[in-house]
């Protein structure tokens, strides 16, 4: 599946729109054969709904689609004319609709994952997990996303691994009518977009969404230390965890040199010692989870184990480049519990240790606290230097000697070529809007030149 596009039962529009209770105007009678949200990726014979966001109106790039060949439109626009096409009142609305019948006619298993952190990590390890699984590209966990992930999922799949975001309440009830989980996983709760959620209540109860949107025979993967997210539900509930009690429980963690988390792994009566290839202690947890959730789907223990030693992360999620020095490329994104957890494992590795971070982007009211905490952190670690990137959040201030903020990536990339040595470890981690990920690839290219 192409970003931005995914399959569909072929249908002609009036066909669609009588589906979705809508009305269609100018139907040609092709049959549409798939769904897109980009103009400039747009197939012959598919759908092009125009997704209008807060930064950009995919109405304005309606004839750019049709040039490419989509054979109708769904749009907002009532000023559209002279192609096939449904108005509708909001888009992504539309897209989610559009989603929802599709997913109405899978039949495998559909697991969704939630959470502050590791949703992505947790999707990686079950997809390498279970064959033939059907996982989320990246991080396609947003309103347009998840419902591309959906239309995407070929009926033949064994199993369908839906990453789901929240930034406040209702946005994932919204989603669930195109997702209809059997097993929903929340992987935990952190401090973040505190801006967006106002509250950790708040942000419990919107992770619960996804909870609440289960059936009876449905199974909630809930960790076993969050009492926030342990009320009562239609389905049942499994419990993973670093606690003995927890139905998955980890225990015995250690990261050796390289980063890589090995513990032993218990479910019931069975019991293994695994080591991922993906770094982190903190993944010990997120591999608890994606087991507790693959044999909720019926996947055997040692099945999924095997699978799991085998997998890898997605981009930019504590990637790990070796050379002279070494890289660790966590510029994804970044909220207290990643920074904290991306820094242990990296002050567990062999050498001399430099981070270059940015902002955690909408923290809220604990902007300025969580800020100074990783720069505490980061001095009780040991590391040697800790370069911010922008506006000063109060990392390096908190820091002390070893802090220093620079105004931009260019004087970043400057200041950290200057300091490395071989043998160092230099960690490269913020929020994405910072844009730290092409120093983090520059600086392992240059690694290894």
């Amino acid at each position: 599946m192409a970003e931005g596009g995914a399959a569909l039962r072929p249908r002609t529009l009036s066909q669609l729109a009588a589906e979705l209770g809508l009305e269609a105007f100018e139907d040609s009678g092709a049959k549409l054969i798939g769904v897109s949200t980009d103009s400039r990726a747009v197939g012959r014979g598919e759908l092009f709904i125009a997704i209008k966001g807060e930064t950009y109106d995919g109405n304005c790039f309606i004839d750019q689609a049709i040039a490419s060949g989509a054979g109708a439109v769904i749009t907002s626009d009532p000023r559209v004319t002279g192609v096939p096409r449904i108005i509708v009142a909001d888009t992504v609305a539309a897209l989610r609709d559009v989603a929802a019948l599709h997913r109405a006619e899978l039949r495998m298993p559909v697991i969704a994952i939630t959470g502050s952190t590791g949703k992505t990590s947790t999707k990686d390890l079950l997809a390498a997990a279970i064959p033939g699984a059907w996982a989320s590209p990246r991080s396609f966990n947003n309103e347009v996303g998840v419902p591309l992930t959906v239309l995407g999922t070929p009926h033949d799949a064994a199993v369908l691994v839906a990453e789901v975001g929240s930034r406040g309440r209702g946005h994932i009830a919204f989603l669930m009518p195109a997702v209809l989980p059997d097993v929903a996983v929340v992987t935990n709760l952190g401090v973040v977009h505190l801006e967006t959620f106002g509250t950790t209540d708040n942000l419990a109860d919107s992770k619960f969404e996804l909870v609440e949107s289960l059936t009876a025979a449905g199974t909630a993967v809930l960790p076993i230390d969050e009492p926030r997210l342990h009320r009562p539900h239609r389905g049942t509930t499994v419990t993973f965890g670093a606690a003995p009690e927890a139905d998955v429980s980890v225990s015995d963690v250690v990261v050796d040199e390289s980063g890589f988390p090995s513990f032993e792994l218990r479910a019931g009566s069975n019991r293994t010692n695994l080591r991922l290839g993906m770094a982190g202690a903190h993944q010990a947890l997120n591999a608890a989870a994606a087991v507790a959730a693959g044999m909720a789907t019926g996947v055997g223990f040692d099945d999924l184990v095997g699978g799991i030693e085998e997998a890898t992360g997605s981009a930019w999620r504590m990637e790990i480049h070796r050379g002279r020095y070494t890289v660790v490329n966590d510029a994804y994104n970044a909220n207290p519990d990643s920074m904290e957890a991306a820094m242990r494992t990296v002050a567990a590795m062999p050498g001399r240790h430099i981070a270059v971070l940015g902002t955690m982007a909408e923290l809220g009211p604990v902007e300025d606290v969580e800020h100074t905490r990783i720069g505490r952190l980061a001095r009780q670690l040991g590391f040697a230097a800790v370069v911010t990137v922008g506006d000063e959040p109060g990392i390096a201030a908190a820091a002390g000697a070893i802090g220093r903020n620079v105004p931009d990536v260019d004087t970043a990339h400057k200041t950290v070529r200057g300091m490395l040595d071989s043998g160092d470890v230099v960690l490269v981690k913020a929020s994405r809007a910072v844009g730290l990920e092409e120093l983090a690839m520059d600086l392992a290219a240059e690694a290894v030149s």
